[in-house]
């Protein structure tokens, strides 16, 4: 399973344990530092104990920076010009937010500066509980400025597959000025467990402005019963919030990142998919249904004739030991290698998760796993992955994968 998935139900699990005072405070800087990285929470696995470590960095980290801004009643007069900074004061940033929202009710503003909060998180962003008249819904807006050439950013405006998160529709799209716009329609929690939905609109412009506007049927995030059938905001309400021009001014008054600013940590998606693709044993009938993928990640969904199953393979450097659990050895080369058998742990009904984590004694890892479901977070297609134990070890070991690092 990748790092970040991994990482992300920790996280959840922490977070649901305390009950913060203002849940909607939260939204406006967690947007803005990539929380809503929707399907794209997908790098390698992880031991647990450096699972549980970052979790309560992160977490820290999260929690410290949240909560800031302005409450009292909207503005709907003209916001203040940014300052050269470009973030704007939280009280800006909340005036700019709803002035751009149509006819309504606005309650529980949050704002938040370019300068504000603790040094190195968040960034010009606003949040606030919005109701047509059908029931609040909570909405929140981030504005940063990136490198608009990296895959990090690219990924932001690309819809995921639907191996990696369910939704119910994803459009993408390159707009007349040159600007990627990306609408996804699903969930808060992608196996449905609770029916929150969320709604996320995301703008990249050729210069590198990256506005990020995410809606809710509910007035909080998470914890709150569902208001209304579907976030407040239409599609083309969302739309038109995040391709405002006013935006631009926040975000091109940010300190441009430096081009080396986005290094690289691990062959990319494209590579690794590949080299996935070409290990697949011959003579099975695997048919490639769908790919997917990221910097040192890429997956497949596949079929044999005897119904669809997901692969996996993360590729790192620099690790030290495989994941706990299963059987572990150590091959005469210092090659460490766990197997594993084990539920799937997305919910889906009957599914299982195979994997071989490969570990050289250089600390280059290759973990490959497979899922008898084509989605895990759906229920089983088939009694088995539609790779062996064995399969998934071959794969993992090959030599080929050294040429990536």
């Amino acid at each position: 399973m990748p790092f970040e998935d991994r990482l992300g139900e920790v996280m959840r699990r922490t977070g649901d344990s305390f009950e913060p005072e203002d849940r909607r405070g939260l939204v406006a800087s967690g947007l803005v530092r990539g929380r809503r990285r929707l399907a794209r929470r997908r790098t390698a696995a992880v031991t647990g104990s450096v699972l549980a470590l970052a979790a309560v960095g992160l977490g820290g980290a999260y929690a410290a920076g949240l909560v800031g801004g302005t409450g009292g009643a909207a503005s709907v007069a003209s916001p203040p010009k940014p300052t050269q900074q470009g973030g704007s004061t939280g009280e800006q940033m909340v005036a700019l937010f709803t002035s751009l929202l149509p006819p309504g009710t606005v309650t529980g503003q949050q704002g938040r500066g370019a300068d504000e909060g603790p040094k190195g998180f968040g960034g010009p962003s606003a949040s606030a509980v919005f109701d047509d008249g059908k029931g609040g819904g909570l909405v929140g807006i981030a504005v940063s400025r990136v490198d608009p050439h990296s895959e990090a950013a690219g990924e932001q405006v690309a819809c995921p597959a639907q191996s990696a998160r369910d939704y119910d529709a994803c459009h993408a799209e390159t707009l007349a000025d040159g600007s990627r716009y990306m609408l996804f329609q699903g969930y808060e929690y992608p196996d449905r467990r609770e029916p929150t939905k969320e709604w996320r609109a995301v703008l990249l412009t050729p210069q590198g402005a990256l506005i990020d506007a995410s809606e809710w049927n509910a007035p909080a995030e998470k914890g709150a019963k569902v208001s209304r059938d579907v976030p407040p905001l239409t599609a083309e309400q969302l739309k038109s919030l995040v391709t405002a021009p006013k935006w631009l001014s926040v975000a091109y008054g940010l300190k441009a990142p430096a081009k080396n600013d986005h290094r690289s940590t691990g062959p990319s998606a494209e590579a690794v998919e590949k080299q996935l693709a070409a290990l697949l044993p011959t003579g099975k009938g695997l048919r490639v249904l769908e790919k997917d993928g990221q910097e040192g990640y890429a997956s497949l969904v596949v079929d044999d004739g005897n119904g669809k199953g997901l692969i996996q393979v993360n590729v790192q450097t620099g690790m030290s030991d495989v994941s706990p659990g299963g059987e572990t050895s150590t091959l005469p080369d210092g090659t460490l290698v766990g197997l594993e058998k084990k539920d799937g742990e997305k919910g889906g009904a009957g599914v299982v998760w195979w994997t071989a984590d490969t570990v050289r004694s250089n600390g280059f890892r290759v973990v490959v796993s497979a899922f008898n479901t084509g989605n895990q977070n759906k229920a089983a297609t088939r009694a088995e992955p539609p790779l062996t134990l064995e399969q998934l070890k071959a794969i993992a070991l090959d030599p080929h994968w050294l040429a990536l690092k």
